[in-house]
């Protein structure tokens, strides 16, 4: 059988889904070597050739200082030509030295660390070959995996995007992959004889992301059902029923005060985020009492410990009650944590935030730290 059809029928279905791919994209390949990004440069190669958009893939390496062998490299630069296009090999063996010096006690590398950087180190070099795109080879299991992550170590329901653009870096991260199982990719790999490399990373085979993948294939064993059930659960949005529709804060010794976290369309209307773009890691909040709408608030992270506060609405003396309230809810998640207020001295006053200098504003910026 060839599965390189299976492949292909899979990427085409997630790019007609998600709208991954547009007429003149230039689509930056992350290339590590294995299997999934070798099938995704392949699939995307013959992908270009029958469908009805024109692009361009352009194939990255990093090599992130794993002592990889450079005759392997030029294994991978053969097939690139062999795909119709050039392999960009990028020296980043600066990641590896990072990594050392953050090894954690147990002797594991930090893989988010690594991630993040990887992704800065390819959107760098997406933007010299002056690539919109990037693509990553992120396939079926690799989400359903992220998402039991997320639950068990998060507490959270999530997993990664198919497609998520970066307004700040004018690129947009894509995962044409996102439907196709492993098993495709492994017999692909098999059928095409792909040059398959290993990377030499220390943390392979020894992450909790091991750990997961053992869980999902055992769970798939035993319920054949599961594997499309929860392929469909990830984007089957008319079945989604959690509680966050119905959260509503109250505020322990004063039950006439909560706070409902702005999800719903009808929460939305008359409000300041109704009428602007929503910045990117926004959070917005309506201040209740008795159950009606008294003001509004946002936060984001600027870092791990400080949140910036804006979008402010309201009377006086709810927002007295309301927005302490919302530090508190976010002090029970992150300690300590530093609020700023940009530009509103009033409302620094009336909160007890103190002017503070921050480098970059020209306008006044305004402080309050809460420890626990």
């Amino acid at each position: 059988m060839a599965y390189i059809r299976n492949v292909l029928s899979s990427l085409r279905k997630a790019d007609l889904d998600f709208a991954l791919i547009d007429e003149g994209d230039r689509i930056a390949v992350g290339v590590s070597g294995g299997k999934d990004s070798l099938c995704l440069l392949k699939a995307l190669s013959i992908y270009t050739l029958y469908s009805k958009k024109k692009f361009t893939v352009h194939p990255i390496f990093l090599d992130l200082g794993f002592d990889f062998d450079r005759n392997e490299i030029k294994k991978l630069e053969k097939f690139a030509e062999e795909c119709g296009t050039k392999l960009s090999v990028v020296d980043s063996k600066f990641v590896y030295d990072i990594l050392k010096a953050h090894k954690k006690p147990d002797g594991h590398l930090p893989c988010s660390i690594c991630s993040r950087m990887k992704k800065a180190a390819i959107n760098a070099e997406a933007k010299r070959l002056h690539c919109n795109k990037v693509a990553f080879a992120h396939h079926n299991e690799d989400s359903v995996e992220t998402l039991f992550m997320n639950m068990l170590h998060g507490g959270r329901v999530a997993t990664f995007d198919p497609k998520m653009p970066l307004e700040r870096a004018g690129i947009t991260f894509i995962r044409p992959l996102i439907y196709c199982h492993e098993w495709y990719l492994v017999h692909m790999a098999e059928e095409e004889k792909l040059p398959i490399v290993d990377t030499n990373c220390p943390a392979n085979k020894h992450t909790e992301r091991e750990v997961t993948k053992d869980f999902v294939k055992k769970l798939y064993k035993e319920h054949h059902e599961s594997v499309m059930n929860l392929r469909n659960l990830l984007s089957n949005y008319e079945s989604f029923n959690l509680y966050f529709p119905n959260i509503e804060y109250v505020h322990e010794k004063k039950p006439s005060l909560s706070l409902r976290p702005i999800i719903l369309p009808e929460d939305m209307r008359g409000t300041k985020i109704s009428s602007k773009k929503k910045k990117e890691g926004e959070v917005d909040y309506l201040i209740l009492w008795n159950h009606k709408r008294v003001g509004e608030v946002s936060y984001m992270h600027l870092s791990a410990h400080k949140v910036l506060l804006f979008n402010v609405s309201g009377e006086k003396e709810y927002l007295k009650e309301g927005i302490p309230f919302l530090m508190e809810k976010i002090s029970e998640r992150v300690n300590p944590v530093h609020f700023y207020l940009y530009g509103n001295k009033a409302l620094a006053n009336l909160m007890g935030f103190k002017e503070v200098n921050v480098e970059g504003r020209k306008s006044p910026a305004y402080m309050i730290t809460i420890k626990k």
